[in-house]
């Protein structure tokens, strides 16, 4: 979908020709002089609209007015999160095939991140999965105009969104993607194409550069599967090359049917959905190729399928991982901790400024926290309340858990340096503390993103989280680095003294000595 920026007012808004115009009315609304102005105030003074976030008043063919069908819909307060709940309450009419041109006019002021809120609002309601599905049945919604008072102000919140799409709907459209149509080998080559935008590169490793790297773990999953696993590497190069990347690690289990430790039949479908962390890496290296924002980030992601067959890891088999620890692999189907785990490892040689894992890890983390929020692990409390506040802004929060020491007492093994699983008592905290033995003093983070990843159900699909999380964090990050003052430049004299003063001690020394 084209999405549009342009200066207008409810006056301007009227001679607007659309299918739809949908106008975003906050509380406190000053009607002007204008027909739909006096329209909006007579419906208030009726009592035919009320301004709470997502009420609304349909109208048709208005005098006067260019649009077809005119929408007014009530915003609450204005801010970035009434503004998504009213859009989306207001998406039946602009799903509707005959629209195809919707144009969305602010009734006021514009609250900092309600244009950004507003199309990422449109994108998501009227996003339509094509991979695999007919193309008479793709998004009928075609250009999208957000009006605004001064496109100056909104300008920058614009574009910030509309690349948030972008990633959004690039993780979307890959978690979505059957798993014979998202192996990891078309999971390779998705990021192979990011790599034709600038300052991104990308690296793909086979089963025999796998092996050694000495990633026992994780060959250990792929074993039982036909399809060869693959370690993805992506770059993005936007900081200076002495500035430390932050470094994002995506789960790709592309399909988990548990392994020896096979799942139950039922909704086992859905676990086409446990690449959605490899998923939200690409899709914020496809944000952050229209951002191009001043960061180094560094994306990795291990690739394969959970299958059981002969030659799969059995309940008790000891493996080695890449850090030289051993793992006793008490349950096949906790298997996304053993691809991160040397996937964490490998990512100490780029010497991270943070490390951010992302998965669909644990049940546990869906029965805590439900649909609403992803759960948050951090050994670092900037780095937590940096991701949180991430979250919160982009409307994809997170809930930061526990890590104490204590809830890895059940991951001792009388077999091995430690066993992949702890029990279901606190299964969520278990399974970080199951990576956090693989990241050392590393500023790092886990999130947990098994119920947000996806819906079930009628409204079956991926959600595109945590991009958007993500994107926000590595701007802040972007920001954070730009407001850092300049080392000091070395001038001449400078460097003079500093070769002449050990020169000059020497020269003491030496006489002293004589």
């Amino acid at each position: 979908m084209n999405f549009d920026l342009k200066t207008l007012d409810l006056a301007t808004a009227a001679s607007e020709k659309c299918d739809l115009l949908l106008v975003l009315i906050p509380e406190g609304f000053k009607p002007g002089p204008d027909g739909l102005s006096l329209i909006i105030a007579q419906a208030l003074k009726s009592g035919d609209l009320t301004l709470k976030a997502g009420k609304q008043l349909p109208l048709y063919q208005v005098p006067a007015v260019a649009a077809r069908r005119v929408l007014l819909v009530g915003v609450g307060d204005g801010s970035a999160r009434a503004l998504r709940q009213a859009v989306l309450a207001a998406s039946g009419a602009f799903k509707a095939p005959q629209t195809k041109r919707l144009v969305l006019c602010f009734a006021g002021a514009v609250a900092p991140g309600a244009v950004s809120a507003v199309v990422q609002a449109v994108a998501e309601a009227s996003y339509v999965y094509t991979t695999t599905k007919p193309k008479a049945e793709a998004r009928a919604l075609g250009r999208c105009v957000v009006g605004v008072p001064h496109i100056a102000e909104a300008r920058e919140a614009f574009d910030n969104g509309v690349a948030l799409i972008a990633g959004i709907e690039f993780a979307r459209e890959w978690g979505n993607r059957p798993a014979n149509h998202a192996t990891p080998n078309l999971l390779a080559d998705a990021a192979k194409a990011l790599a034709k935008w600038p300052r991104i590169q990308c690296k793909v490793y086979g089963s025999a550069d796998v092996a050694r790297l000495g990633m026992g773990a994780f060959m250990a999953v792929a074993r039982g599967s036909e399809e060869p696993l693959r370690f993805i590497e992506l770059r993005y190069s936007g900081g200076a090359k002495n500035k430390a990347p932050v470094v994002l690690v995506g789960k790709g289990i592309t399909f988990d049917t548990g392994g020896i430790s096979i799942k139950p039949s039922a909704e086992m479908d859905e676990m086409k959905f446990d690449m959605c962390g490899a998923a939200s890496v690409l899709g914020t290296f496809r944000a952050l190729a229209e951002l191009q924002p001043a960061i180094n980030v560094v994306g990795l992601i291990p690739a394969c399928e959970n299958m059981p067959d002969g030659r799969a890891v059995k309940p008790g088999d000891v493996v080695t991982s890449m850090s030289g620890q051993t793992i006793e692999i008490l349950n096949t189907d906790a298997e996304g901790r053993l691809v991160l785990c040397d996937s964490l490892t490998y990512a100490a040689r780029f010497k991270p400024a943070a490390v951010v894992d992302i998965a669909t890890l644990t049940g546990a983390c869906v029965i805590a926290l439900g649909g609403v929020r992803s759960g948050l692990f951090a050994n670092n409390d900037g780095l937590a309340s940096a991701l949180q506040d991430a979250g919160d802004a982009a409307q994809d929060p997170c809930w930061r858990m526990p890590l104490d020491d204590d809830y890895a007492d059940g991951l001792k093994s009388n077999f091995a340096d430690m066993g992949n699983v702890a029990g279901r008592a606190g299964g969520a905290i278990t399974a970080a503390k199951f990576l956090q033995k693989f990241v050392g003093d590393t500023p790092w983070a886990h999130l947990d993103i098994a119920g947000t990843a996806w819906r079930g159900g009628a409204a079956k699909g991926s959600t595109g989280r945590p991009v958007g999380l993500l994107v926000h964090y590595l701007l802040g990050q972007a920001a954070v680095h730009a407001a850092m003052p300049a080392p000091p430049a070395t001038t001449s004299a400078t460097k003079v003294a500093r070769v002449a003063k050990p020169a000059a001690k020497r020269a003491q020394r030496a006489k002293i000595s004589s």
